[in-house]
């Protein structure tokens, strides 16, 4: 099991750029499975479930090539059969967009149901409400095995009972090949809905309204793809490295951003008296001298309110700030179990369902942690950046889901962190 070990006491400061979207790649990469012809897709982050990810596609027969030190050339026309019953999709939560792309394509698909974080009840009935409204039957089988088939996709008006960006990328993959127009309400307005939209537009298809709250999408038969797109840069990952900045009392810009895509972080960062300077792709956060990083109130809630992925990194940054922070936790029920954690290091954080109550200014020791998530993982190694001592971060393997180069980046920030047990995943390309 490999573990990070970090010490704390330094600030972060430097220049650190940004790798492209984890959760747009999966997207994207999924709708280079559901179009008629090859397609290179760039920006694509060298993380695990990336790998994980054209591993499936290899093994279902796909060509998959790297041109690039971050481009993938994706040829699905190899592919013949509709089914993904692999044991590798039960491990990777964005492999349920193959059965849009492939109920799209093929007009069935038959699949394990994925795993990924666990953080708490992550149901696929929009998506199955999505499909049937298409016209696909939908059977669950035996042994997790979902199987949905449809002798003519059929547009539709959907509306999703909850805003969800996996029903609302998986519903637009399939309604792509529909015949007529189909529309979804109350559509997710995430960035990567966009990126993943504006894939299958330069593949040929007719979609509409990406990132407002009603879509429609005009079917297309045949989508002929043979083009190069470019992934957008990773939000979260942004997010992660801008609070570290405060944090430590550092100064970090981050490189190769959409500035916009993190503007309900760079509220909340001002109203705790952090200096945020946007540029035309960067940003930079400090702290003013003399300047105290103050508590505040943040709520997650579906784009383009606060990201529920920088959660448990703006807990670790409230028990930084003077003061009594809240965070309302609203997508997502257990996402709070890394917060045992933050306690063990010596945090003063009270937990009260849905609400964590967070007083400040605790001073932090080093102590033995887990990265119970991806993001939690992250959260840990920020809490050890500002603990007295050392902080073992046990089971990394969550933090290489998501996170490109997180040591040699932080490192080249001015981190204390190295690496005990085996050697860091690199992702097999």
């Amino acid at each position: 099991m490999t573990s990070y070990l970090v010490k704390g006491g330094n600030k972060l400061s430097g220049r650190v750029n940004i790798s492209g979207s984890k959760n747009a790649a999966l997207g994207v990469l999924a709708a280079a499975m559901a179009v008629d012809g090859p397609s290179v897709i760039e920006n694509i982050p060298q993380v695990i479930d990336i790998s994980l990810l054209l591993d499936i596609f290899r093994d279902l027969g796909a060509e998959v090539e790297m041109v690039g030190e971050d481009a993938v050339r994706i040829d699905p026309r190899t592919v013949t059969s509709s089914e993904a019953l692999l044991e590798s999709v039960r491990k990777l939560r964005g492999s349920y967009y193959l059965l849009g792309a492939f109920l799209g394509r093929f007009g069935k698909v038959r699949m394990y149901l994925p795993g990924g974080c666990d953080l708490g009840s992550r149901p696929i009935d929009l998506h199955i409400k999505g499909f049937e409204s298409l016209g696909a039957t939908f059977t669950m089988e035996e042994n997790g095995v979902v199987s949905l088939e449809a002798k003519e996709l059929k547009g539709a008006s959907i509306f999703l009972d909850q805003v969800s960006v996996g029903a609302t990328i998986n519903i637009m993959l399939a309604a792509v090949h529909a015949k007529g127009m189909t529309v979804i309400d109350n559509a997710a307005r995430e960035p990567h809905i966009v990126d993943v939209a504006n894939f299958l537009n330069s593949a040929g298809a007719n979609i509409r309204g990406a990132g407002t709250d009603v879509i429609r999408i005009e079917g297309s038969p045949h989508l002929a793809a043979d083009m190069t797109y470019a992934i957008i840069p990773d939000q979260i990952e942004t997010g992660t490295y801008m609070m570290m900045a405060p944090l430590t009392g550092g100064d970090i810009t981050v490189e190769n951003v959409i500035p916009t895509h993190l503007e309900p972080l760079s509220a909340k960062l001002r109203e705790m008296g952090v200096t945020v300077e946007e540029g035309g792709d960067t940003i930079r956060c400090y702290m003013e001298p003399g300047a105290k990083l103050k508590a505040t109130s943040f709520k997650t809630l579906p784009y383009p309110g606060f990201p529920t992925d920088l959660q448990p990194q703006a807990v670790v940054l409230l028990c930084g700030a003077e003061g009594t922070g809240r965070m309302i936790e609203s997508i997502y029920e257990n996402r709070f179990q890394y917060i045992d954690n933050l306690r063990r290091m010596g945090a003063n954080i009270i937990c009260s369902g849905k609400l964590a109550v967070v007083q400040g200014g605790n001073p932090l020791m080093g102590a033995p942690v887990e990265a119970r998530d991806l993001r939690a993982g992250a959260a840990m190694v920020m809490a050890g950046l500002i603990a007295k001592g050392e902080t073992k971060v046990q089971n990394v393997y969550p933090i290489q889901r998501g996170y490109e180069n997180f040591v040699r980046k932080m490192r080249s920030l001015g981190a204390d962190i190295s690496v005990e047990g085996p050697e860091a995943v690199r992702p097999a390309w």
